[in-house]
């Protein structure tokens, strides 16, 4: 693998996941990742543009950035892209009216979209309103279009809170694929439309630009489809085996993101 100067020479913003890169989340808010709160601070202290690219789905923008201001990171609500506030443009943009299965604490993203006589499904991270019931009655709504839409805020396969290991809500998007013979839009990570949204809120190119985050497929993988540079941490979701990963290779893996800060300041905007 090149050196760290020649990987990161030229990068002029950084697209941060929040999940397991910036803090855990969990039952009481969760947790910082040692380090993160302060590199948060020492990357935008310096010349390099910041952006912050979540599929949190289960949280309002609002509110994950009042829990993070809480924890003691440096962020404000236009700084962050997350999937609910694309979809409901998205909504909007295309006359749909969605049957929600999503979690409460982001269905207020949605209050200004049309819900009577649904003709789309917006899917996202439920938790525990995954039941058979609210499974199967969005897989009845979508059947009984002629022409269904199936709309999921991310496609991760599961996410790491301080209690472990979480199911994300990609498993369900599978199953209601599967179940209906029909392939769902994705709003959020890994989908190319989301990082280059990203990317023009910070009004860099692509090559400019690098990804830190936790998930091999969706941060890593997703950025690079789009011409971006991206680093794995070792926190979060993290096992050791993305860094044997069949089709996805990272341009560098670092522990934290304490560690990434320190190596683009020392080698980035050359």
């Amino acid at each position: 693998m090149a050196a760290w100067g020649e990987r990161l020479a030229g990068v002029r913003g950084v697209l941060l996941d929040i999940s397991g890169v910036l803090y855990d989340g969990g039952e009481d808010g969760g947790s910082p990742i040692p380090g993160s709160v302060e590199a948060v601070a020492r990357l935008k202290r310096s010349r390099l543009k910041v952006r912050f690219c979540t599929n949190e789905s289960q949280k309002s923008r609002g509110n994950l950035v009042g829990l993070l201001r809480r924890l003691g990171f440096d962020i404000s609500e236009g700084e962050v892209t997350a999937p609910a506030p694309a979809a409901s443009l998205i909504l909007k943009e295309r006359g749909l009216r969605p049957h929600l299965l999503v979690h409460d604490g982001v269905r207020s993203e949605f209050d200004q979209n049309d819900t009577s006589n649904p003709n789309c499904v917006v899917i996202a991270d439920a938790g525990e309103a995954f039941s058979y019931q609210n499974m199967n009655k969005a897989f009845q709504v979508l059947m009984e279009l002629e022409n269904p839409v199936l709309i999921s805020l991310g496609k991760g396969r599961y996410y790491k809170e301080t209690s472990g290991l979480m199911l994300d809500v990609g498993a369900y998007t599978k199953a209601l694929e599967y179940a209906c013979g029909i392939e769902a839009e994705v709003v959020g990570k890994p989908s190319p439309e989301y990082f280059r949204s990203a990317l023009k809120e910070m009004a860099v190119e692509a090559h400019e630009a690098i990804m830190i985050g936790d998930d091999i497929v969706g941060d890593v993988g997703g950025a690079q489809r789009c011409g971006m540079r991206a680093l794995q941490v070792r926190t979060g979701k993290f096992r050791p085996s993305d860094e044997r990963h069949p089709e996805v290779k990272a341009d560098g893996y670092v522990d934290n993101l304490a560690q990434a800060v320190d190596l683009l300041l020392q080698h980035a905007d050359k």
